[in-house]
C-alpha cells in the first residue's frame, strides 16, 4: 500500500480552505455588486478562481453578454433607421451625432468654468484694492449661463430636497394611518382625490402660493428652487404614504400583542417595533417616491422655467438650431442614467437597514 505524504495532505487543505475563503467574500461582494447593478462581476470572479468556469461563463454571459449585445442592437437600428426621420429641425441625430454634443457640452462647460474663475479672480482683486484703499470690499454675483454639469447639479439638489420634504409628511401620516383605522379612514380619501393630480396642475397654484408668501428674492432658497421642490413633494409623497401604511398595518399581530403585554409606550413601540418590522415596504414606497419626484421635475422645471435640466431642455427646443435635437437627446439619456443611479442610491440605503432582498 503506498504511504500517505501529511505534508501533501496539509498542503491540500490549506488550499482548500485558501479557496473556501476567497470564495466566502466573493459571495459577500455579491450582495453589493446587486445594489450597484453589477452582479455580472459575481461569475466573473468566480471564474478567475477556478470555479467551475463552464457554467460561470453561462452566467457572464446572461448577465454580461445579453445587455451589451441588446445595447448594440439597439444603437444599429437607432444609428440606421436616425437619418430617416426628418424633422423641423433636420433628420433625428444618430449615436455619433449625440456622442459629438456630449463632448461639446463637456468643452463648453470647462469653457464656462474658466470665465467663472477668471470672473472671481477680477472680483478678489479689485476687492484687494477696495480694502488697501480703506473702503468696504463690494460683493459682485457672476452673471453668466449655467454650464450643464451645474443645471444637472441643480435638478439633483431640488429632486433630494422635495423628496426629503415628502418623506417628513408621508412616513408619520403613513405610520398614523397604519396604526389607527380612524386614522386611514380620514386619511383614505384625501390620498384617492390627491394622488391622481398631475405635477402640471399643481404647479400653478404652488408658484401663485410661493409668490405670495415670499413676495421678494434674497431668502435662504431661490423662490424657483422652492417651487420646483414643492411641486415634487405634493406629488411624490403618495407612494411613501401607502407603502408606509400597508407595511405598519400588516405588523404581525403576536408582535402588537406582546407590546401591549410589555405595556412599552407609544415611542418605543413605533422606535423598536413598528419601523423595523415596516421598513422593507418603506424602503419600497420611498423608491416609488423618488422615481416619481425625478419625473415630476423635469416636467415643472420645463413649465415653469425654473434652473435645471427641464429648462435645458425647453431652451433646446425653443431654440431650434442644428444641434438642438441632439443636445436634447443627451438630455434624455443623462435623466434616464441619473433616475437609475438615485434608485440603486435608494436600494443601497435599503440594504443597509433591512433585510429585504426585494430590487
Amino acid at each position: 500500500m503506498t504511504a500517505i505524504d501529511p505534508d501533501s495532505l496539509s498542503a491540500d487543505a490549506a488550499k482548500e480552505a485558501r479557496r473556501a475563503k476567497l470564495f466566502t467574500r466573493i459571495n459577500k461582494a455579491d450582495a453589493w455588486f446587486q445594489v450597484l447593478g453589477l452582479s455580472w462581476m459575481t461569475p466573473v470572479l468566480k471564474a478567475a478562481a477556478g470555479d467551475n468556469p463552464q457554467a460561470q461563463a453561462k452566467e457572464i454571459w446572461r448577465l454580461l453578454g445579453v445587455p451589451l449585445l441588446a445595447i448594440a442592437a439597439f444603437l444599429l437600428l437607432w444609428g440606421t433607421l436616425a437619418p430617416k426621420v426628418q424633422t423641423s429641425l433636420g433628420a433625428v441625430p444618430g449615436p455619433a451625432q449625440v456622442w459629438t454634443e456630449v463632448v461639446n457640452l463637456h468643452e463648453d462647460a470647462q469653457a464656462k468654468a474658466e470665465k467663472r474663475a477668471a470672473f472671481d479672480a477680477q472680483v478678489a482683486k479689485l476687492n484687494e484694492r477696495l480694502v488697501a484703499q480703506g473702503k468696504e470690499p463690494k460683493q459682485r454675483a457672476y452673471t453668466g449661463a449655467p454650464t450643464y454639469y451645474q443645471q444637472i447639479w441643480t435638478s439633483i439638489q431640488t429632486v433630494f430636497f422635495g423628496f426629503m420634504l415628502a418623506t417628513v409628511v408621508a412616513v408619520p401620516l403613513g405610520i398614523l394611518a397604519g396604526l389607527s383605522p380612524t386614522a386611514n379612514a380620514g386619511l383614505n380619501p384625501l390620498i384617492q382625490i390627491f394622488k391622481p393630480v398631475s405635477p402640471l396642475a399643481w404647479l400653478p397654484i404652488v408658484t401663485m402660493i410661493v409668490s405670495a408668501l415670499a413676495a421678494t428674492e434674497g431668502g435662504l432658497f431661490p423662490k424657483s428652487f422652492i417651487i420646483s421642490a414643492v411641486t415634487v413633494t405634493l406629488c411624490s409623497l403618495w407612494p411613501t404614504l401607502i407603502n408606509t401604511s400597508l407595511g405598519v398595518a400588516s405588523i404581525d399581530k403576536d408582535l402588537v400583542n406582546v407590546s401591549k403585554v410589555l405595556k412599552m409606550n407609544t415611542y418605543n413601540k413605533i422606535t423598536k417595533l413598528v419601523l423595523p418590522s415596516a421598513l422593507p415596504l418603506i424602503f419600497t414606497g420611498l423608491r416609488l417616491s423618488l422615481g416619481v419626484g425625478w419625473m415630476v421635475l423635469i416636467a415643472a422645471e420645463m413649465l415653469a422655467q425654473n434652473p435645471g435640466l427641464g429648462k435645458f431642455v425647453w431652451d433646446e427646443f425653443q431654440n431650434g438650431s442644428s444641434s438642438s435635437l441632439a443636445k436634447i437627446m443627451v438630455a434624455v439619456f443623462t435623466i434616464g442614467i441619473i433616475g437609475f443611479l438615485l434608485d440603486r442610491v435608494m436600494y443601497a440605503l435599503q440594504s443597509l437597514f433591512t433585510f429585504s432582498n426585494n430590487r
